[in-house]
């Protein structure tokens, strides 16, 4: 007969509420920084600003928790430091976004949005990935 067994990590529900943000809005930001680039709205550049601004809101504690199952050794070094990645690349993408909307979106910004998505997405593979994983054991 085969039992399910639960995946070796699994995040905390409060938890994958609150990468639900991070994962949403760097994106939406990378997004709003191609528009703003194709079209020179300053709106663009704004709903950018908006956008990390969540994201950094809602990432700060989940990186928080994602160190804090770190420590516990429930999870691998590989989630938090994507996360931070992402935090610290957005951070630095804020103070970037703080500047006029014409030197706010160049290469600098674009690439910051780059790297924090990219690291954001990456962070959330790998802690919600591990929720669909099932391991079957034989029980004797």
């Amino acid at each position: 007969m085969l039992a399910p067994t639960a995946a070796p990590w699994r995040i905390h529900p409060l938890h994958g509420v609150l990468l639900a943000f991070p994962v949403a809005l760097f994106p939406a930001a990378l997004a709003a920084d191609l528009t703003y680039l194709g079209s020179a709205e300053m709106q663009w550049s704004n709903m950018a600003a908006w956008a990390i601004t969540g994201a950094l809101v809602f990432g700060a504690p989940a990186l928080a928790l994602s160190v804090f199952a770190a420590l516990r050794r429930r999870a691998t070094w590989a989630y938090p430091l994507l996360l931070a990645l992402a935090w610290v690349a957005g951070l630095v993408n804020a103070f970037q976004h703080s500047q006029d909307a014409w030197a706010s979106v160049g290469i600098g910004g674009l690439l910051l949005s780059l790297v924090s998505s990219g690291a954001v997405l990456a962070a959330g593979w790998l802690a919600l990935g591990a929720r669909s994983v099932v391991v079957r054991e034989t029980v004797r």
